[in-house]
């Protein structure tokens, strides 16, 4: 007869042992193995500065209920020290990893939650304050940095990105007025010539022009040799066309017409604005006009004479160099040089032609006198 069955008293360490149902399936599992996990995860969740807060707090914890050496204290109060240091210095590194391009969206970590958020920056641009003109010394002197030309206002039409070129010819004949004949012959020539180019191009051929056309000597180039100026491959062919080369030539000849008329092309020229220039003030560049009434006039009448290539437009670029009229606006610094040089010129013809009147007067005076002494002498003979 069997006995009575035998009953399996159950202990604690056995409950533990036994497989329990775990979350991710039929996975066997103990308690003891469940409980680590789940701190685990727990762990894992929580940001670094917080892991550490919790152990300093168990280590105080600890601390207070057993007993512990100095020593053992001082060690946890540095290993505490040297997480904090690693804590720090990874935030850091991140921060500078992550804002390395300011112009882009950027990374940055918080010391105080340790998350990471994502901020829209934009790059930090430093005002730009004007680099003050430097002198540089030079036997002894003291002379002016090249920047000193670049901080002066002129017409609007100079830019920054204007060729050098023009811009000395804008700073330095462009409005002046002249009054010698080769000269305004040589502008008459440049401003045709804007028909096809423009004016940096024919300053830079400006060398080309000179040596061709015999330093625009009237006289000279009224007997060039068209068929030679003309010729394919010439250097006078490579600058303008066969029509504007042909009306330079018939040009020359018809100012050595005018200069044995009026005396110089610079007396008829000058008369149709009573050897004063025309002073137009203006404030803004589309106020500059590209002909005017007055050109019109000159214009007919060089037409009229047998001139050639002589628009309206091309005879108010002339005056507008040639500083017969003084187009510069008012806010350029060269409006009152032009207008200063051209007081001195009047103020300098005016007492020319003063002088030419009195030595008029006194030769006609002299020429008097030796008339009267011939004919008492004649008297008395």
């Amino acid at each position: 007869m069997s006995g009575a069955p035998r009953v399996r008293s159950m202990n604690v360490a056995d409950s533990e042992s036994r497989a329990v149902l775990g979350p991710a399936g039929n996975k066997a599992g103990t308690w003891s193995s469940r409980k680590p996990t789940s701190k685990i995860l727990r762990k894992i969740e929580k940001s670094p500065l917080e892991v550490s807060l919790a152990e300093e707090k168990k280590t105080d914890q600890q601390s207070k209920d057993s007993p512990t050496s100095p020593q053992l204290q001082s060690a946890r109060v540095a290993s505490v020290l040297r997480r904090h240091e690693q804590l720090l210095h990874s935030n850091l590194s991140l921060n500078a990893s992550c804002s390395s391009d300011a112009s882009t969206d950027s990374f940055h970590s918080r010391a105080s939650t340790g998350r990471l958020t994502r901020s829209y920056s934009v790059g930090s641009r430093r005002k730009q304050y004007p680099s003050k003109p430097r002198s540089v010394a030079s036997d002894g002197g003291l002379e002016s940095s090249p920047d000193d030309s670049q901080q002066k206002k002129r017409c609007s039409w100079v830019t920054p990105n204007t060729e050098p070129l023009y811009v000395a010819f804008h700073d330095e004949e462009w409005g002046v007025p002249v009054h010698d004949d080769k000269k305004l012959f040589e502008l008459l020539v440049l401003s045709g010539a804007l028909s096809e180019l423009a004016w940096p191009a024919i300053l830079s051929k400006r060398h080309i022009f000179r040596e061709v056309f015999a330093d625009f000597d009237p006289v000279a180039v009224s007997k060039l040799n068209e068929k030679k100026i003309m010729a394919p491959g010439s250097m006078a062919s490579s600058l303008l066309s066969e029509l504007k080369l042909r009306a330079i030539i018939e040009n020359a000849r018809q100012i050595s017409k005018v200069i044995d008329e009026f005396g110089s092309f610079d007396k008829y020229i000058w008369s149709f604005v009573n050897n004063k220039p025309i002073v137009s003030k203006f404030r803004y560049p589309r106020q500059v006009p590209v002909k005017t009434p007055k050109a019109d006039v000159i214009s007919k009448d060089l037409v009229r004479r047998g001139f050639r290539s002589v628009g309206q437009t091309v005879v108010y670029s002339f005056m507008q160099v040639a500083g017969i009229t003084n187009d510069h606006l008012i806010s350029c610094f060269r409006f009152q040089e032009c207008q200063n040089e051209a007081e001195g010129k009047e103020e300098n013809g005016t007492k020319n032609e003063e002088a030419e009147g009195k030595n008029k007067t006194e030769n006609g005076a002299e020429s008097g006198l030796s008339i009267a002494m011939d004919e008492l002498s004649f008297c008395s003979e």
